[in-house]
């Protein structure tokens, strides 16, 4: 079976589907899905309580989560590009439905695990939904489209924790769980009643050893960066599944250059437009979770430290939510800069933005309005970085790999987002006072932070200096239509 894509004939008369309903409904199943990864944040200090587990083991309950999404992502992206990027979507959707219920019906910790499995399987849909875009959005709809849909990651992320705490402080916390099991539903309702099956599809046979390999990399390497701190960053379970993840990846991408259908084209990948842009989007998934890491912490921690503001979850929420908004508005503006100079500008100025945000939080962290600030600026950087990574992608990409090559700068974000965790986590737990006989971060350790999150802003921007000059945003729509063209005349 051939990996040309191909257009279906058109047998129905119907009306073409509203571009306003059709990026209204992906950009709320985006949000909904990154909602998962703060979900949880407010709870997990009492996890064990409400499971009658330890704490290490109800640790798992985020592990789980993270270590499926970055398996999921890339399989999703692909399966959609050959059977149907909203059929995929619907089962991504209705992964996450179930998990959120499987986990609102649970009191023990192995359903909550297999719940957060199921919730971490649905992080495709973002990826997917950009692919549906590019193939149903018009030209002139694309740019601003996409970079929504991008930014939905970081919009969820943002809203996900204040509300996610005013849930936990004053329901039952089953009730965080079934409020997310009826967004899933009610998205994948929307999804099945508003948004048309994308034509273009590449057919042929899924790379399952591909499949296999690339998982088994990605949970060995993710299993590493997340638990090395509790196992030990020297210990020998650690150090192993670091060099497992080095040796399984190398010999998948060994296999991957040599297969007909590969579940990634690594040669695509290899592309510097495509290289760069996903260098920089790891930087970016880093310098996003870094301040969604320390923020609450400098606010929770007490007043008597002199620096820790003495705050409540549900304070910390409400300064961080604005930074979502401030994504939301930013993503689509950054499209008409991209119009104007093209989508690498628009990254290298979310760069500047990012790392001008991190240098102030250095000098301004001793009020909670200076966080609010700070969260706004970086929120408003990642909102012009997010909306011109996908651009960057499809404008390089050929149409028939669009899924796949948006997974992959998903889950590149993603893995940025895991490293910040882990190296905040060792500066935090490196760098301490003694407070009322308790260790405590120091203040320069958070410091420290900022100027590490600053720094991998510039990285980003280093990054992005070397794309292609080529105003990515004017072609992105027309090469997936060169491709439909190209295709055309084979279907006859």
């Amino acid at each position: 079976m051939s990996d040309t894509p191909t257009r279906p004939a058109d047998t129905t008369t119907s009306a073409p589907p509203n571009p306003n309903v059709i990026v209204a409904v992906l950009a709320f199943a985006g949000i909904v899905v990154s909602l998962m990864q703060t979900l949880v944040i407010p709870i997990v200090p009492e996890l064990p309580k409400y499971l009658n587990a330890s704490a290490s083991d109800t640790a798992w309950a985020v592990t789980a989560t993270l270590l499926a999404a970055a398996v999921a992502t890339p399989i999703a992206g692909r399966l959609g590009d050959m059977y149907g990027k909203r059929r995929m979507l619907l089962i991504s959707l209705a992964a996450v439905t179930a998990g959120s219920f499987v986990v609102a019906l649970s009191d023990s910790l192995t359903p909550m695990i297999i719940g957060r499995l199921l919730q971490g399987l649905s992080a495709g849909v973002i990826p997917l939904g950009l692919s549906i875009m590019r193939d149903e959005m018009p030209a002139e709809r694309l740019g601003a489209s996409t970079a929504l849909m991008s930014a939905s990651l970081g919009i969820g992320a943002a809203l996900g924790l204040p509300i996610a705490a005013f849930v936990a402080d004053n329901f039952d916390w089953h009730t965080l769980f079934w409020a997310s099991g009826v967004l899933g539903a009610l998205s994948l309702v929307l999804v099945l009643v508003l948004v048309p099956e994308s034509k273009v599809r590449t057919g042929g046979r899924f790379d399952l050893l591909g499949g296999i390999g690339l998982a088994a990399g990605l949970v060995a390497l993710l299993l590493a960066i997340s638990k090395g701190g509790s196992w030990g960053w020297g210990s020998a379970t650690t150090l192993g599944l670091f060099a497992a993840a080095v040796i399984v990846l190398v010999a998948w991408g060994y296999f991957e250059l040599r297969t007909t259908q590969p579940l990634v084209d690594l040669r695509t990948t290899a592309k510097p437009q495509v290289l760069f842009t996903n260098l920089a989007g790891l930087a970016f998934g880093f310098s996003l979770f870094a301040l969604q890491l320390i923020v609450p912490q400098l606010l929770q921690l007490p007043k008597q430290t002199g620096y820790g503001l003495g705050e409540s979850l549900l304070t910390v929420g409400l300064v961080l939510a604005p930074q979502g908004l401030v994504v939301m508005i930013a993503a689509p503006m950054s499209s008409k800069i991209s119009k104007a100079f093209g989508a690498k500008y628009t990254l290298m100025i979310g760069a500047v933005i990012v790392a001008v945000g991190y240098a102030l939080n250095i000098f301004m962290m001793s009020e909670v309005w200076e966080l609010v600030l700070v969260s706004c600026i970086v929120g408003a950087g990642v909102g012009f970085a997010y909306g011109a990574l996908p651009t960057l992608i499809m404008s390089a990409v050929p149409v028939s790999e669009t899924g796949s090559a948006n997974a992959v700068n998903t889950l590149l974000r993603s893995i940025g987002s895991s490293l910040a965790s882990a190296i905040c986590g060792v500066i935090v737990s490196q760098m301490t006072i003694n407070f009322a006989g308790h260790a405590l971060p120091s203040e320069n350790s958070f410091k420290v932070i900022m100027a590490i999150g600053c720094g991998a802003a510039l990285l980003a921007l280093l990054l992005a200096s070397f794309l292609p000059r080529r105003r990515a945003d004017a072609t992105a729509h027309g090469a997936a239509a060169e491709t439909a063209a190209e295709a055309a005349p084979q279907k006859a």
